[in-house]
């Protein structure tokens, strides 16, 4: 692997940039665009398919809304909602090297969080970005990753349609 989490301390170690930055260029732009996006819908339907919901599809009209939202942010990187049609989750992750998968698992993981029981999240916890991947009515989605500059991070965005997280309504 080329980093390792630190739960206890909260924080991700990278490798020598050099090392990261001479593998990415091996890799070519349209299988880099391509494992991204079966990392995204594979980590969400894996989600979905846990609790024997249909899988989302990958709608390319969606993909181009969050790849040009995401362009946005490129420059300041900030961790903003665009306010657009859809549901929507958004991730930042200091450093280059956040694959699409590793953004999707950490939605993915705020399942433990949810109380299907209670229909909320525990207590100061967040939940929603699960939640609306596991939103019984979306059936599309779309995707997209940048790179912010200067090396800020890297900015993650998924919009869903039919949107979810509807106050008072359970997603499955």
């Amino acid at each position: 692997m080329l980093w390792q989490l630190l739960k206890t301390l909260g924080r991700v170690e990278y490798p020598n940039p050099a090392v990261v930055f001479l593998f990415l260029t091996l890799i070519p732009a349209n299988a880099a665009a391509s494992s991204s996006k079966s990392q995204f819908l594979s980590v969400q339907n894996a989600a979905r398919a846990a609790l024997r919901l249909p899988p989302l599809a990958w709608d390319r009209r969606i993909a181009r809304y969050a790849a040009s939202y995401a362009r946005r942010r490129r420059g300041d990187c900030e961790l903003r909602h665009s306010g657009g049609p859809y549901g929507e989750n958004i991730f930042w992750g200091s450093g280059g090297a956040w694959t699409a998968a590793q953004a999707a698992s950490d939605w993915v993981e705020e399942r433990r969080q949810y109380s299907y029981k209670s229909n909320s999240c525990a207590d100061g916890q967040q939940c929603g970005h699960y939640t609306q991947i596991v939103w019984r009515e979306t059936t599309r989605m779309g995707c997209a990753k940048v790179v912010c500059d200067g090396g800020r991070g890297v900015f993650v965005i998924c919009n869903y349609d039919p949107p979810g997280n509807y106050v008072g309504e359970r997603p499955y």
